[in-house]
């Protein structure tokens, strides 16, 4: 029997495609300009390697929100104000954002989970709330099961885990040109041109956010890192490699969520037709004490599209205000 396949934001393409193709205007210097002026920028170890956080000092448990990819830190600007008062972590994975983005280095869905531990570990984190959206649901979902007496709850936002079989996944227009080896050349010129690349990056996540002036401003900031020296292409590329075995190794450990003892909660926007409501239902129903709600007028962001009502979605969520 064939293996399902499952592929998320651009693109299944072979790592040995050209790095420097993609590589453009170099960010300045390492600290953010969105809109969370009441965070503070530093950074954990991770091996020899460092991962950039940001944090909110408040009340506990803490709130640890986590990107998928090809984004970073940035799509939460929007929603951390309305968590104003709780003790709130974001970050970027290796390779990504503001965080190192060593050569040649295993960008993988295991060293994710790895990347989150490093988080919890270097704050000296006790109790979390585990934010996760699109690409971080593996990582996310996989310490916590492993970490179980550490959190508090889940949070889904739009994300995956393992094959659905009530809920098959709907890949992206982007990821049908990449995933199929017929358009090898195709794909290849995609990875290797940069105004190219931008358009599909622009098709693809732009199409994921409702709101124009969001998309004018959200666009451009989270594609800032394929631009920057080192760039996120190759943890892009490497990552997406790793994803049809990740899932259906995480298919294999379906069981282990029927015994997760803290309260999960998935928030899937209504207008998502690639990681829909039904998936949001579907993975809900895994855990003994999951529900599933759907978050109306909104697409694949909804902590960009309407960020107000995710933070009540959070915080209204049991274990996050005990």
């Amino acid at each position: 029997m064939k293996t399902p396949r499952i592929a998320s934001s651009i693109g299944l393409v072979t790592v040995g495609l050209s790095v420097a193709g993609i590589l453009g205007a170099t960010l300045a210097g390492a600290t953010s300009t969105g809109g969370t002026s009441g965070f503070r920028d530093q950074f954990v170890d991770r091996g020899p390697n460092r991962l950039h956080v940001r944090e909110q000092q408040g009340e506990g448990p803490t709130i640890v929100l986590m990107h998928g990819f090809p984004d970073n830190h940035h799509l939460y600007d929007r929603l951390v104000p309305h968590l104003d008062g709780r003790h709130v972590v974001t970050f970027d994975f290796l390779g990504w954002g503001e965080s190192d983005k060593p050569a040649g280095y295993d960008y993988t869905f295991a060293n994710q989970t790895d990347d989150l531990d490093a988080v919890v570990r270097g704050l000296g984190l006790d109790r979390v709330v585990l934010v996760v959206h699109d690409a971080s649901g593996p990582a996310g979902i996989n310490w916590a099961l492993e970490h179980p007496q550490q959190v508090a709850a889940i949070v889904a936002l739009n994300t995956f885990y393992s094959l659905l079989t009530d809920a098959p996944p709907n890949p992206p227009e982007a990821i049908r040109l990449f995933s199929d080896p017929n358009f090898q050349r195709l794909t290849e010129h995609f990875a290797r041109s940069p105004r190219e690349f931008r358009w599909l990056y622009d098709f693809q996540v732009g199409g994921f956010i409702r709101t124009p002036e969001v998309r004018r401003k959200f666009v451009p900031l989270l594609y800032r890192q394929f631009e920057s020296e080192p760039s996120t292409l190759e943890a892009f590329l490497r990552l997406n490699q790793d994803l049809n075995p990740a899932v259906v190794a995480n298919t294999e450990r379906e069981p282990e969520l029927a015994a997760f003892p803290a309260p999960v909660r998935t928030a899937f926007g209504e207008l998502d037709f690639y990681l829909s409501p039904a998936q949001g239902r579907a993975l809900a129903a895994l855990f003994p004490n999951g529900e599933a709600v759907t978050v109306a007028g909104t697409g694949h962001f909804p902590q960009l599209d309407a960020p107000k009502e995710v933070a009540r979605l959070i915080l209204t969520t049991p274990g996050v205000s005990d």
